[in-house]
């Protein structure tokens, strides 16, 4: 087929089957990306239509389509769009543990006797073999996998479930997988290719520049300070609003303090209760809560187009993380306005985040275990005593250095030349505090992002491997001409941007951007770096990388 004929088939099933009269700009090359049937990692932002490009190529596509998702409320968003227009075509069901098992066989026969096209799963049903079985049966003709980025030891929303994912899709026989995330810097790229193994994948990226987002970060000397900013922006702003904060004790210390300063707020955290989690969360939905102080817990699984701002209220742990909550903000293309109030002390919040490293006894007793023969997670627990976040990380790190790998029926196993209980353990506390080298030269790097006098965008999205080309218009840098100032003054520097270098310690890395007389390099094991532009000459503390 050739390549024209892509678009008059997308854009004619666009329009007849869910009412779109276009496509959007980044939709179309990943949707032919599909229906050639290649491996996909799609980057766009929130509220840009990453959806449709499983939703249209899957009515021209043999077969139904398996949607991998982490949140059932998610989940249950994007079916009931598919399901309310009546079109056998693009109908929706889920299996699910909200599902009772009536359900979950008809949802089964639904798609098995073409009453269904779209199968929404989640990776715990996967992990069941016979569930396994079922969808494999199935025959399904494409895998999306939403929210990829939960996949990625580097993501802020790790998903230690989804481990798994990769030898499960190859067990429901290996249809082509689309992988889609809101947001994904290099090494999360990276992480999400290898863990879902998919096969040499076209990889877009697009859309990252929120034009309708203003960007704004203000340093706080002191709280005082910064609770007036918060409420400055309060008087300003429209409504709702999300603000963010570190940890649960300050959501729900800020949240009262506002109500009784004449702001009604709710607070949102992964420490509530479920259902009461759930109540905050079709509150602000529905409009019957306008300011929510929430931790990161809030936010994947939001479809709210009409936030108007996002505040912070510390620094964020990466960028990673920021670009996914500003994201929230101005999703029906309306001016959104983003917020930055962070203090130095921030950083020290997120040092204590990051923990200490595992430890070696648990590793090195988890390892032996898995030398007893093919077992599940849940054995593993059982026999280990180790809760399923800590057992997930593990699991993740001997994974990592090859000390286990999963099989048939998910069962979890001892590959070929391993490493030894006690080897494996040292492998994996050495992978885990190189990991933890990147994870703080992230944190290095929001601040860089906080303090700059250039382009904030521009910044933001070189971090993410992308070139604005020019200073985008609509921070707060660009605003007050400083961002312009450092872009007409700045020479080009000694390597190009996004070429391959090489450092006599740190090894192979990337030029992402340069600012006035620095550079940031992200090197791949040590993670980003920013250096002076004048001693790397002089220095040449870099060299070409070997193409």
């Amino acid at each position: 087929m050739k390549l024209p004929v892509y678009g008059p088939r997308l854009r004619r099933v666009a329009r007849k089957h869910f009412g779109w009269p276009s496509l959007r700009t980044g939709q179309f090359k990943p949707m032919r990306a599909v229906l050639r049937r290649r491996d996909a990692l799609v980057v766009l932002p929130t509220g840009a239509g990453k959806s449709a490009i499983y939703q249209i190529p899957a009515v021209l596509l043999p077969g139904p389509t398996v949607v991998v998702s982490p949140l059932l409320a998610l989940q249950q968003d994007q079916i009931a769009a598919l399901n309310e227009r009546g079109d056998p075509k693009i109908r929706a069901v889920r299996v699910s543990s909200a599902e009772t098992p009536k359900e979950q066989r008809e949802a089964i026969e639904a798609i098995r006797t073409g009453q269904a096209e779209f199968l929404f799963i989640t990776p715990e049903q996967l992990s069941d073999p016979e569930r396994l079985a079922e969808v494999r049966a199935l025959k399904p003709g494409l895998v999306a996998v939403d929210e990829a980025h939960c996949i990625s030891a580097w993501g802020h929303d790790f998903r230690p479930d989804y481990l798994a994912l990769g030898e499960m899709i190859k067990q429901i026989g290996r249809p082509p997988v689309l992988a889609l995330t809101a947001t994904a810097s290099p090494p999360v790229r990276e992480d999400i290719i290898a863990r879902l193994r998919l096969h040499k994948p076209e990889i877009h990226v697009s859309g990252l520049d929120r034009r309708n987002l203003f960007l704004e970060v203000a340093y706080c000397p002191d709280e005082d300070y910064r609770w007036r900013r918060l409420t400055t922006l309060l008087d300003e702003g429209e409504r709702p609003g999300i603000i963010y904060v570190a940890t649960r004790r300050a959501a729900e210390e800020l949240a009262d303090r506002l109500t009784e300063a004449g702001y009604p707020a709710a607070c949102y955290h992964g420490g509530m209760a479920a259902g009461l989690r759930e109540q905050r969360h079709e509150e602000f939905i529905d409009d019957k809560v306008d300011i929510m102080v929430a931790t990161s817990a809030f936010g994947m699984g939001i479809d709210k187009p009409n936030i108007r701002w996002v505040a912070h209220m510390a620094l964020p742990d990466s960028p990673d993380s920021y670009f996914q909550e500003i994201g929230r903000a101005g999703r029906d293309g309306d001016p959104g306005r983003t917020v930055l109030l962070w203090r130095s002390e921030d950083e020290a919040i997120q040092r204590f985040f990051s923990g200490g490293s595992p430890d070696a006894d648990e590793l090195r007793d988890l390892a032996g275990a898995l030398h007893k023969g093919p077992v599940t997670k849940t054995a593993l627990q059982k026999e280990t005593g180790l809760g399923p976040r800590k057992i997930g990380q593990y699991l993740g790190l001997l994974e990592q250095v090859g000390a286990v790998r999963t099989g048939a029926g998910n069962k979890l196993s001892v590959p070929p030349r391993a490493p030894l209980p006690a080897a494996a353990a040292t492998a994996a506390i050495e992978e885990y505090e190189r990991q933890q080298v990147v994870v703080r030269s992230r944190t290095d790097m929001m601040r860089g992002f906080a303090q700059t006098r250039q382009c904030r965008t521009e910044t933001l999205l070189a971090y993410f491997g992308e070139d604005l080309k020019k200073p985008c218009g609509h921070c707060d840098n660009c605003a007050d001409g400083s961002a312009q100032a450092i872009d007409e003054a700045e020479a080009e520097g000694p390597f190009p941007v996004h070429s391959r270098v090489e450092h006599g310690e740190w090894g192979a890395g990337t030029v992402m951007n340069y600012e006035e007389e620095r550079m940031t390099v992200l090197f791949d094991s040590v993670g980003y770096k920013t250096l002076s532009v004048p001693v790397v000459v002089e220095q040449k503390l870099l060299n070409a990388a070997a193409a």
